[in-house]
């Protein structure tokens, strides 16, 4: 008897890309330089591991001496990852933001239909004259 898991399995398209040559040597020396981890590169550009490491083989100077690189810092791979995800939270307030001034544009526009007041002043439109009166208490022009 098979696994269910087995049935649920996505299967994902195969997506065969090419990376330029100089797209690859970039990213090799942020290897080189610790500023970017091979799962950092698969994640962020959707390569396989397989396709990381052929690159390191092909173009880093280090695999060229045979010298192995064992410390991995924080990247500018992550940096972009952090970026997105703060972009991401930056459009969600925006988007709230946005439907809460149309929600009070609507409500205005409402009140001014139930009450015959016109709420939103026009521009260049003069002051009315409870406002004057009380700029006349306070002494404001």
């Amino acid at each position: 008897m098979t696994k269910v898991s087995y049935f649920d399995h996505e299967t994902k398209p195969n997506c065969h890309r090419n990376f330029s040559e100089d797209f690859k040597k970039k990213k090799v020396r942020e290897l080189e330089k610790n500023m970017s981890s091979v799962p950092d590169i698969c994640k962020t550009y959707s390569v396989s591991r397989t396709s990381v490491y052929r690159w390191i083989y092909k173009y880093s100077a280090m695999a060229k001496k045979q010298v192995k690189q064992v410390v991995e810092a924080k990247s500018d791979t992550q940096k972009i990852r952090a970026l997105e995800e703060r972009i991401k939270e930056l459009e969600r307030i925006v988007g709230q933001k946005q439907l809460l001034l149309e929600f009070k544009d609507k409500m205005i526009e409402i009140a001014e239909a139930d009450y015959g007041v016109d709420i939103k002043k026009k521009v260049g439109s003069k002051l009315s004259s409870g406002i004057t009166s009380i700029n006349k208490i306070t002494g404001r022009r």
